[in-house]
């Protein structure tokens, strides 16, 4: 399948793709929905306009001239797909209705770099999960020992834990070092101060469609139905912060302060190529949680960092979602078996997905382990930890024969600490 629209092989958003975002254009200011075509947005609010869908039987009115995706997504798997052909019909190169159309394609297929890209959701509830077993050794081994490194339940339940919604930022929105309470090592009190050991979480997330009514659980063989796409997360943490507060209710100030997800969502749907098998669970899952067919996805993740003295970012990590021990599935399926209502907009992220090598830990917590080996940059410096002025870039793809299903980027850039004459006012 190609589109008219020329679009490069290694470009992140071929038809096969056609991620949806929320945009606004420098002399218009409304916000709008659009689907990420190669190096262009299309307008899909144009598309719906000139009825475009109401003629290929989608009966909902006013969906995409909407200032967030919530209430495209909420009308379920059905209406994604009809909206999704029909988008991909026009786009296709066979197809003269929008590609002979000039007046139409001006105004419906924008230049991406004229765009501004913002938030795709409004986001209701965050929640959190801890899916990486690699990750959980890791970090178990360094408090507690390879004795100890998972708890009992681990591998019984997708821990988790509801995160703070109202700090999700869209990528490019830079990002202030917290302050917060910290007991060094041998103190004999609390310290107040910016964190120390600012980290990032190389994790993915999902959006919630429809939703289930409160009381009713999702079962596993309906949980894929309530994720309409995944975008690329990155949950900021102080870790001195969180190691001083997070016993015995979890993180709080460590991470509530920002999280980072990029623009555009891509949908299921453009995944299904590439579905795989997760890691093998033992022991079995309670029957809640068993799985039936390929839960996972083959999809490569990098994280990159630029200091103020790099002129070009540099790797410092490469995983794959794969290695993510709790399926999507089951980490719904667990979030509502107690009777919890997801809503339309809600966000579900995976926690930090690491793999079994060094390069393919996914928090510098991991890939410095706990700042004894830092990360050398060809700049020269060393990174125990993220610096002010530090840049972090996740980006994310599949691989298909001849074109990419890309995530785009999501990328944060570290501010310094307020000062105490700032938080005065």
């Amino acid at each position: 399948m190609r589109s008219f629209i020329q679009v490069d092989p290694s470009s992140h958003f071929p038809i096969q793709n056609l991620p949806y975002g929320v945009f606004k254009t420098s002399n218009e200011g409304d916000p709008r929905i659009g689907v990420a075509i190669g190096d262009y947005i299309l307008d899909l609010s144009v598309l719906e306009a000139e009825g475009f869908f109401r003629r290929a039987g989608f009966k909902e009115e006013a969906v995409f001239n909407q200032p967030s995706l919530n209430r495209f997504m909420s009308l379920g798997k059905q209406n994604w797909t009809l909206v999704r052909e029909e988008i991909q019909r026009l786009l296709h190169e066979d197809e003269p209705e929008l590609r002979d159309h000039t007046e139409l394609r001006e105004k419906a297929i924008i230049p991406m770099k004229t765009a501004s890209l913002l938030l795709p959701a409004q986001i209701g509830d965050y929640t959190d999960f801890y899916a990486s077993k690699e990750h959980a050794t890791n970090v178990g081994t360094m408090f507690r020992g390879k004795e100890n490194a998972l708890m009992p339940n681990w591998t019984s339940l997708p821990v988790g834990y509801h995160g703070r919604a109202s700090s999700v930022v869209v990528s490019g929105t830079d990002v202030r070092r917290p302050r917060g309470q910290m007991k060094p090592p041998g103190a004999d009190a609390p310290v107040f101060g910016p964190t120390r050991q600012l980290d990032l979480e190389l994790e993915m997330g999902w959006f919630i469609g429809p939703g289930n009514e409160q009381g009713k659980p999702v079962a596993m063989k309906d949980a894929e139905d309530q994720i309409f796409g995944l975008v690329l997360v990155n949950d900021w943490s102080a870790r001195d912060i969180q190691a001083w507060e997070y016993q015995p209710l979890g993180p709080f100030l460590a991470k509530s302060f920002a999280t980072s997800v990029s623009p555009w969502v891509i949908p299921l749907e453009a995944l299904e190529p590439f579905r795989k098998e997760g890691p093998i669970q033992d022991p079995e899952p309670l029957p809640y949680l068993q799985k039936t067919g390929a839960q996972s996805f083959d999809i490569k993740l990098e994280v990159y960092m630029k200091s103020r003295e790099m002129e070009q970012r540099q790797r410092i990590m490469s995983t794959n979602f794969s290695y993510l021990y709790w399926s999507m599935a089951q980490q719904i399926s667990h979030h509502t078996v107690a009777g919890c209502n997801l809503r339309s907009g809600d966000l579900l992220a995976s926690g930090t997905i690491s793999g079994p090598e060094k390069v393919q830990r996914g928090s510098m917590l991991e890939l410095t382990w706990r700042g004894a080996d830092p990360v050398e940059l060809e700049s020269g410096e060393e990174r125990q930890w993220i610096e002010d002025g530090d840049e972090i870039t996740i980006t994310g793809w599949c691989q298909g024969d001849g074109y990419r299903i890309g995530f785009g980027e999501v990328t944060g850039r570290i501010v310094p600490a307020l000062v105490e004459a700032d938080m005065k006012g």
